[in-house]
């Protein structure tokens, strides 16, 4: 019996082009969708392997119209999963990704769309591409490489299997993540239980517990939901007088997906096993070789030279850290002698609070999202000449809270567009903030001609929601947060290169994509970008100068505490994957206890499990390259340097840098190495002492 064909009306899933229909698409369109789109795709990839001729036209653009075509709904799935998780959906997603897996083999493993590349690469037409598809070639080459094209028989096939393998742990890894972090919630029914929590979080806890039931909960009388999603559990840890509370929250956060049904413990390490065979497979002495070799650091040696480093600059300043909030913590309450996990949190903000008269909590009245946005786009079109205005209504969206932004150039023509989804929703969102991608710019070839496709992102954040009548009101670290993923979105949107295959972020190796975003984040220390983001919700007040200049100064307070977090992490993150064998009788979280000695000054919890919830590298992009965040950020550090140089307060002369980094950074995306880039716009290779001077290290190295 033959399966009839399904249309885009019938199923939105298989549009495959523009803004994807979200007020349409439902977890049942899943499996026929995908299922309809392989066999398509399928028969497309076989006549392009039969017909295909090795020239740019030939070879390289057809096989672009399959990889969007496949990537314009899987992703759209992908996305989904990540702010509108439900069972429906996991399980209409689990079905078809072995079939997706398989099809990306099949693609990437084609012997005869590989011979086509490198005759492509050897041929006539060569010195006629311009960088970017000489790039792209050169990439297609490498990918394919690494994805086993010149493997045979029970290799292919076993390599194939340990795909298919990862795909699916990966998934299951942050799905259960997921499930354990909005598993265990506290309620809080007694007055003296929420001691020294802030108006907002008691605020945020009623509506919470409201929403789990709790009816008539209010902030003044509770009860009090708290959650293990960030927006609910750091403010609490920072501000709660209930040490054995903060110690319950603690231990429930550092052991999430631990144990029970979301455990990931044997998963964690089934994924390093699995990784280490398919690097072993491609002939790469461990997966970190395998990692490193398609980014900017030379090899596992040069990045472990610079966390070392970083790890001499910064862990005598974090003992100090610790002694003197110690101290702090016992002149306070003398029946403190020791700091624990669950104290740093608490004694830190009150030691800022005293220290730098710095209360988080007193800032939020000033940062309501609107507000900030308003002063984000202010910058933008300050620093790259670009004007972002709302076009909500004009594009589906996943959830009422949403927003759409056009950004046009000066002269007002729409260039890229954005999705904003701002707040937490533990039931079905995954925690974090990111960008992704929704389209690509590229120049798309139709039969009237050729025609530009804009670019649109994702950003997505997970800060506090709207509360009764208050307005989203962001603490400073949310604005940080908001700036870093704006600076993803910016490289992603702003690209002047017309091939999907090297536009935005796309074929920017790495350990330099963090350089945008990291860059954006030092806008907020400058003195009229933050007065520009601050103004009081109710009166419009501007945030006072003298806050300005607290937090100015309390920038690198435990300074030092964060750089050694980093390196810690960047350094464990290696080790799994270069030298730990996980066949071994070590486990992963011995390794961590191992590291530890010489990267943490206070040792972790002996059932701290936090790497069974580190989805950076166990379900995301970054194993073997956490690293990453600060090899990019000795990049973005001297890349704002040269607008320091030019003078912040001088607008003409931040302006011209700007758009010398729009013209470079921004603009260039994938078409160049990313050393190549930068000295564009810097005019030299970057400084790593900006860094240590950013951080307030200096003096310490």
């Amino acid at each position: 019996m033959t399966q009839s064909v399904l249309t885009p009306l019938e199923n939105p899933l298989l549009i495959g082009y523009g803004l994807p229909p979200f007020d349409r698409i439902q977890p049942e369109h899943v499996v026929p969708a995908i299922t309809q789109l392989l066999t398509e795709l399928d028969d497309e990839l076989a006549y392009l392997e039969d017909r295909g001729t090795p020239t740019w036209a030939g070879l390289i653009e057809p096989l672009t119209h399959i990889e969007e075509r496949l990537s314009w709904s899987w992703g759209v799935i992908g996305h989904l999963m990540s702010v509108k998780n439900s069972p429906d959906l996991r399980e209409a997603q689990q079905t078809v990704q072995p079939a997706v897996v398989q099809f990306i083999n099949r693609l990437s493993q084609s012997q005869s769309l590989y011979e086509g590349y490198k005759a492509i690469r050897d041929g006539e037409e060569w010195q006629q591409l311009d960088a970017a598809q000489r790039r792209i070639v050169e990439a297609n080459i490498r990918e394919a490489e690494f994805a086993g094209v010149g493997l045979t028989g029970e290799i292919r096939d076993r390599f194939n299997e340990v795909q298919l393998e990862l795909a699916e742990m990966g998934t299951d890894f942050s799905n259960h993540v997921l499930d354990a972090t909005k598993a265990i919630s506290f309620l809080f029914t007694q007055a003296d239980e929420v001691d020294g929590l802030p108006p907002s979080l008691r605020s945020l806890a009623a509506q919470m517990a409201r929403m789990a039931g709790e009816t008539e909960a209010t902030a003044e009388a509770g009860p009090w939901l708290i959650t293990l999603d960030f927006p609910s559990y750091l403010p609490f840890m920072q501000h709660s007088r209930r040490r054995d509370l903060r110690e319950k929250l603690y231990r429930a956060f550092v052991g999430r997906a631990a144990s029970g049904e979301f455990d990931n413990t044997a998963l964690l390490r089934r994924i390093l096993e699995l990784r280490q065979i398919k690097a072993q497979i491609l002939g790469f002495g461990s997966y970190a070789d395998l990692s490193l070799a398609s980014k900017m650091a030379p090899d596992v040696a040069a990045v472990e030279a610079l966390l070392e480093s970083l790890r001499r600059s910064s862990y005598d300043a974090a003992v100090h850290d610790l002694e003197q909030l110690t101290a702090f913590a016992q002149a306070q309450d003398p029946t403190v002698t020791t700091l624990a996990h669950w104290d740093i949190p608490f004694w830190s903000e009150r030691q800022r609070e005293i220290e730098f008269a710095l209360n988080e909590e007193e800032l939020r009245p000033y940062f309501p999202l609107t507000q900030v946005l308003d002063g984000l786009f202010d910058l933008a079109r300050q620093l790259f000449g670009v004007i972002i205005t709302p076009a909500d209504g004009q594009a589906p969206v996943w959830h009422d809270d949403v927003r759409y932004f056009q950004v046009s150039d000066e002269q007002g023509k729409a260039i890229a567009y954005f999705y904003l989804d701002p707040y937490s929703r533990p039931a079905e969102k995954q925690g974090g903030a990111w960008m992704n991608v929704c389209l690509q710019r590229a120049k798309i070839r139709l039969v009237e001609g050729e025609r530009l496709r804009l670019p649109i992102a994702y950003l997505i954040c997970n800060q506090s929601p709207p509360v009764d009548d208050v307005p989203s009101l962001m603490t400073f670290r949310d604005v940080e947060t908001l700036f870093h993923e704006f600076g993803h979105g910016l490289q992603h949107m702003l690209t002047t290169v017309d091939y999907s295959g090297a536009s935005g972020i796309n074929n920017v190796e790495w350990d330099a994509v963090e350089l945008p975003s990291q860059f954006m984040e030092n806008w907020c220390y400058r003195r009229s970008t933050l007065m520009s983001l601050g103004k009081h919700y109710q009166t419009g007040e501007p945030l006072p100068d003298e806050y300005y200049q607290k937090l100015v100064t309390a920038r690198t307070y435990m300074s030092g505490s964060a750089t050694l977090r980093q390196v810690h992490l960047s350094l464990l993150d290696l080790e799994l994957h270069h030298r730990y064998q996980p066949t071994s009788d070590e486990t992963p979280n011995q390794v961590r206890d191992r590291l530890a000695a010489t990267t943490m000054v206070l040792s972790p919890l002996p059932e701290d499990s936090f790497l069974c919830a580190f989805k950076h590298i166990f379900a995301g992009g970054y194993a073997a390259g956490y690293y990453s965040y600060k090899w990019a950020e000795v990049l973005s550090a001297d890349a704002f340097a040269a607008f320091e140089e030019a003078g912040l307060d001088d607008d003409g002369a931040i302006a011209e840098v700007g758009r010398r980094f729009r013209d470079t950074v921004l603009a260039l995306g994938g078409s160049q190495p990313p050393m190549e880039v930068f000295k564009a716009f810097r005019g030299r290779e970057p400084d790593p002492s900006a860094l240590l001077r950013h951080s307030g290290l200096l003096v310490s190295a």
